[in-house]
């Protein structure tokens, strides 16, 4: 295991289909220790499992699940980021990929399950997206104790390389980054999308 300052609590972000199972498993993979509780177990869209641990969804009426965290890694919708308390320091790897394929994405996810996605057009939709990451990206950039790494998912599965070295970087290095780029797997890429 790796010695992350147990200062930090390092959080796996970005909007649902950008690659945040991937990244969780890629630190789980390098040493980094992961806060998840397996109660959504692996299916056929995320084959290698979701990472995810249910407390962090009730941040904003208890954020109790903090007290464990510290020094491990953690995923969360970025929506639910606005409901962390000041008193810890945050470091946010956030997962960028091409908004179509997140929509494509979502899309297939959803009619698996006999959902559809609302009423909104992909375009409508797109545009939501974008409008919200915006006003994240304003508002994040106001918080002390946060530091953010964006991390592209489109060309971290094309190589990974890069992106795993500047995450050991972000996270004070010493990270196993051989393992962590053997669990990229191009073929769980699926929702293509050409820019």
């Amino acid at each position: 295991m790796v010695q992350i300052d147990p200062k930090w609590v390092v959080i796996v972000s970005g909007l649902p289909r950008s690659g945040t199972s991937m990244m969780m498993r890629m630190l789980d993979q390098g040493g980094v220790p992961v806060l998840v509780d397996n109660i959504r177990a692996a299916d056929e869209d995320n084959p290698l499992g979701y990472y995810e641990f249910e407390p962090v969804k009730k941040t904003k009426e208890d954020p109790s699940w903090l007290q464990q965290a510290g020094g491990k890694a953690v995923k969360m919708i970025y929506r639910l980021l606005y409901d962390l308390p000041p008193g810890w320091e945050y470091r946010i790897i956030f997962m960028q990929r091409r908004l179509q394929e997140v929509i494509k994405s979502q899309d297939v996810m959803l009619s698996r399950r006999g959902k559809d996605s609302g009423n909104l057009s992909p375009d409508k939709l797109l545009a939501l997206f974008k409008k919200q990451l915006a006003e994240f990206d304003q508002w994040v950039k106001k918080q002390p104790n946060f530091r953010v790494l964006q991390v592209d998912y489109n060309e971290m599965v094309r190589d990974p390389r890069p992106a795993v070295q500047a995450v050991n970087q972000f996270l004070g290095g010493g990270l196993d980054t051989e393992a962590m780029c053997k669990v990229v797997e191009p073929s769980l890429y699926r929702q293509r999308v050409e820019s």
